[in-house]
């Protein structure tokens, strides 16, 4: 059985020449014996076919099938014509024989005619010319055969090269029967199976295509191609198809990952499952039987061995007794041992593709910006010397140093970041905020709640009284802010270790990124237990009476949320390790990937999180038996479908960062406790009016956006979450499910409160920054028309410290409040922005919220942003 290797067929970003030469390596290092070329970005391959190639691109080509010959590859020259070709004019079919003949005077022998995805329809000349679509194909295809003096391999992919694409069925196609009967015989013909992307391929299936083509099919075998769903990678192992169809076979073709480095695990157990074939094979031929296909095998059947210098031979018929079974998951482990020899070198993508560091000592130095527009950036440093950027930080993304190393597409993850972080507080990053919780960071001992800071503060107290201790408040908010991290820089040793995966870390990625049909053990683990906790959330409900036995499942749900959680939270760690991977090469195909499954588990992890303490209502569940692409994004889109939003595309499918970080964020529901923390947080944000903060202890802000978040703390706790790293509080976000209602309780017991505590200044014809905000509550009162409250009856509020520069995080942090106020039953949300914060439209804008014209409210200052749940 020939063994073929399809790069080409893909509609993704296109691979590098040295990219294609690794792979040459790799099919000669495992016995993979053919490459068939034919990318889309190469348009004189379908687009532009009638053009031969210019002198520098046929230079190109004819390095990349001298570098395949000499790794013992066939190289196949894919065509596709199919879309404009007049089959009966005789200039097509002469532009085609000239384009071949080209490419054989550059050393190709082997090629393929694709007749795949394109109308059945004819023109007037050709319905006049062939009596049918499938004997106009043929009569091409054979006549291109025979120009070429029939080379050994010749492939030819019909329009109809699956079951679900034949009319009306297989067995009754007459465009198949007319391919079987008259394409010349030595034409090998591709075959995905019952579906463009089967789940299985079966002994029966192959033989039904055997009756109908008059000989065995080529498998083109659409496992791991990943083309048809951006949020989709395969990196499991070749899987559903038994070696013992390699005797009922011609070749497999196996359509990769649009990602280079994602297929080494496809490719190397596809080697296993070629090798577990060899003994039926040579069993078959033991007894005797030697048919049609037996000959072609012996003619054909081509594999490098290593002994030969690369020179094609016919395959050993020694087989060790391993070889004669396929285990998907021995081969998988077989893979990843000899994956992590490769994973922990320090590979580089760049414009030669594949490159690896010449110093064998180069270690990679972690540093990070404050920057939100720079990009990431590897500094290369000699572990010999004592050098060592002070800005080095161990929760900081890699940097490299050159932006040469990067194609256009790649210098995004490449680019050097020119502006360096100082000691100006205002240009630091959350992470050094030492306000962990409860705790001060300088003394360990337990943070004093805000409200005992002002304990002797009293409504009679004068205003110059309250700014003496808005100012003792604000020195020890800027004692937490501007304390400087003091820790000395890592050694050499000390820097490598972050950048290192282990061969858990990449087992887990394979499980979150199987296959179409399949998740890994744990990735099907984690979807059991969202589904699981999503339908028993009853048993956790506040407003239902539990029985003593609903007491224990309360019990078990709570233990399982925890574990679940834990495990989301071992994705979000997965994922700031694998941004400092020395392997740069395996991080800027892989990225993009594990980023969107942290972001996913995020909200998933937080939304439980809420379920443990708040009632909603059940999500709806979508399942589809058809092909992968039906039902996008594979496990994120099997989570994302249970979130109460989850419908909702455009809160979840967004492009990854320009400057990855390593951070490990977490959102989860508010706590009382969090309300000092909160403060130290939204003084950052707003550093510029400490005084008006820090007096109304969270419970004003001078801004439209904030300025409703105590009386959310206070009235509608249940639907406020905040945003933290390890380090410190970095976003919240809070709402009210009915507006209506939340305004009629800050009326009647907020405003009262708050104007008691802070009275009424004494009129002046200029009033001081305190006196201002005390203002507001004097002389205020928020009010909206039926009409926005009828369509958008929830108000919501979020911010996250400028400094996060991963915008992903405060989307995550929009969806964990969004799923929480859609669950409980809400239409649609609105919020107020000033209309000078750019930045706060800009959000809101990408979340889907539009502008709710203001002709019908009050004259104020502000713009009204809304959108439906």
């Amino acid at each position: 059985t020939l063994v073929l290797f399809e790069f080409s067929g893909f509609y993704g970003r296109p691979w590098s020449m040295e990219q294609r030469k690794e792979l040459f390596r790799w099919l000669q290092k495992w016995d993979l014996n053919t490459y068939m070329y034919g990318p889309k970005d190469d348009l004189k391959h379908r687009l532009l076919w009638r053009e031969t190639y210019s002198d520098q691109e046929a230079a190109l080509l004819k390095s990349l099938v001298q570098a395949a010959q000499n790794c013992g590859v066939e190289f196949v020259y894919a065509i596709s014509p199919g879309h404009d070709i007049i089959f009966s004019s005789t200039g097509d079919v002469e532009l085609l024989k000239r384009k071949v003949k080209q490419v054989v005077d550059l050393g190709c022998k082997s090629f393929a005619v694709l007749f795949d995805d394109i109308d059945h329809s004819m023109c007037h000349a050709d319905k006049e010319a062939f009596s049918s679509f499938a004997h106009a194909q043929v009569s091409v295809a054979n006549e291109i055969y025979q120009y070429l003096g029939e080379p050994a391999v010749f492939l030819f992919c019909p329009t109809e090269y699956c079951n679900s694409l034949c009319y009306p069925c297989l067995t009754k196609s007459y465009y198949l029967k007319t391919v079987g009967e008259e394409l010349l015989p030595g034409i090998r013909v591709i075959w995905t199976g019952t579906k463009v992307v089967p789940r299985d391929v079966s002994v029966e299936s192959l033989e039904a295509v055997e009756d109908v083509l008059k000989r065995s099919p080529v498998i083109w075998d659409n496992l791991h191609a990943n083309d048809y769903d951006s949020r989709r990678v395969f990196l499991g192992p070749y899987k559903g198809r038994p070696s013992s169809l390699i005797p009922k076979l011609q070749g497999v073709l196996l359509n990769p990952n649009c990602e280079f480095e994602a297929n080494f695990i496809p490719l190397h157990s596809l080697a296993t499952w070629f090798k577990s074939g060899r003994k039926a094979r040579n069993q078959k031929k033991d007894r005797g039987n030697y048919s049609y296909l037996d000959t072609v095998v012996a003619v054909v059947v081509v594999v490098v061995s290593p002994e030969h210098n690369g020179c094609l031979t016919e395959p050993d018929d020694t087989v060790c007794e391993a070889e004669t079974s396929y285990s998907p998951q021995e081969a998988l482990n077989m893979a990843l041992q000899e994956w992590m020899k490769e994973i922990n070198k320090p590979f580089l993508p760049g414009t030669t593709g594949r490159q690896v560091l010449q110093s064998k000592m180069a270690t990679f130095e972690t540093t990070s910006s404050s920057v939100p527009n720079s990009n990431l950036d590897v500094r290369v440093t000699n572990p010999g010397t004592d050098s060592v950027s002070p800005q080095c930080n161990k929760t900081s993304p890699l940097r490299v140093e050159s932006e040469d190393m990067a194609s256009p597409a790649d210098q995004w993850a490449f680019r050097a970041a020119t502006k360096t972080k100082e000691d100006d507080p205002d240009t630091r990053t959350p992470n050094e905020f030492h306000s962990k919780h409860q705790k001060d960071s300088r003394t360990g001992e337990e943070a004093q709640p805000l409200c005992d800071l002002q304990k002797d503060s009293s409504p009679d107290s004068n205003t110059e009284t309250s700014m003496c201790e808005d100012e003792e408040l604000s020195k020890k908010v800027d004692q937490l802010t501007n304390e400087k991290r003091i820790s000395e820089c890592p050694t050499a040793q000390q820097r490598m270790l972050p950048g290192f995966l282990t061969e858990a870390d990449i087992r887990t990625l394979v499980e979150l990124y199987y296959l179409p049909y399949d998740h890994g053990e744990e990735a099907d683990n984690l979807l059991r237990e969202f589904r699981w906790l999503n339908d028993n959330r009853d048993y956790v409900s506040a407003s239902a009476k539990k029985s003593e036995g609903q007491k224990v499942r309360s019990v078990e749900w709570r233990s399982r949320a925890q574990k679940f959680c834990c495990q989301c939270e071992k994705i979000a760690i997965l994922h700031g390790r694998f941004v400092t991977c020395v392997n740069r090469a395996l991080f800027y195909d892989l990225y993009p990937y594990i980023w969107d499954m942290r972001n996913i588990l995020l909200n998933a992890s937080a939304f439980i999180a809420w379920l443990g303490c708040r009632t909603n209502s059940s999500p709806i569940f979508l399942t589809v038996d058809a092909e992968p692409w039906i039902y996008r994004g594979g496990l994120s889109g099997e989570f994302q479908v249970m979130l109460p939003v989850g419908n909702h595309n455009e809160l979840f499918n967004h492009p990854p960062p320009l400057l990855p970080v390593s951070t490990v964020y977490t959102v989860r529901p508010f706590l009382h406790k969090d309300k000092y923390t909160m403060i130290v947080c939204i003084l950052y944000m707003y550093k510029g009016n400490i005084y008006i903060l820090a007096l109304m202890e969270v419970l004003a802000m001078p801004s439209l956006s904030g300025r409703l978040l105590g009386s959310f703390l206070t009235l509608s706790p249940e639907y406020c979450f905040i945003l933290e790293t390890e380090e410190a509080l970095c976003g919240y976000a809070a709402g009210a499910l009915n507006v209506k209602t939340f305004l009629k309780k800050c009326e009647t017991s907020w405003y009262p409160t708050v104007r008691e505590k802070y009275p009424r200044p004494p009129a002046a014809t200029s009033l001081t920054l305190t006196q201002g905000a005390m203002m507001f509550f004097h002389t205020e009162k928020l009010a909206f028309p039926e009409s926005l409250l009828y369509h958008f009856p929830s108000l919501i509020q979020l911010d996250v410290l400028p400094h996060v520069s991963d915008p992903s995080v405060g989307r995550s942090l929009a969806v964990c409040l969004l799923s929480a106020l859609k669950a409980n039953g809400t239409l649609g949300v609105f919020c107020e922005v000033s209309p000078t914060d750019k930045r706060r439209i800009d959000f809101y804008s990408r979340l889907g919220f539009l502008e709710i014209p203001t002709m019908e409210l009050p004259v104020r200052e502000s713009l009204i942003l809304a959108r439906l749940l």
